[in-house]
């Protein structure tokens, strides 16, 4: 089967030992940003389809991978999170807004 596509670091040892035989190779600076991109948009649907604590876990390794591999300071990026909720709040109040 072909997947073409960003796995976990221990996924091909896995299919070996459930005796496949994975084909591999490294992703370029270029493919890997790609791919890492694309891999949000596959483990955000699979939370909207299955919404529990193992997708949200997946979101996460992908968003700290996009951090770590675009350099993104942790200590600055939850500053500007908190920044924008003392600034404009959270989500924590349910408002939607109809029109403006």
């Amino acid at each position: 089967m072909k997947y073409n596509k960003l796995v976990r670091d221990k996924i091909p040892e896995y299919i070996c030992k459930k005796g496949g035989n994975p084909i591999t190779h490294i992703a370029s600076d270029a493919e890997y940003w790609q791919k890492l991109k694309e891999k949000l948009v596959e483990e955000m649907e699979e939370f909207k389809k299955d919404e529990n604590m193992e997708e949200i876990a997946d979101l996460l390794e992908v968003i700290d991978a996009i951090a770590d591999y675009k350099k993104f300071d942790r200590k600055e990026v939850e500053s500007i999170k908190e920044k924008k909720a003392t600034e404009r709040g959270k989500f924590k109040d349910r408002i939607i807004l109809d029109e403006s």
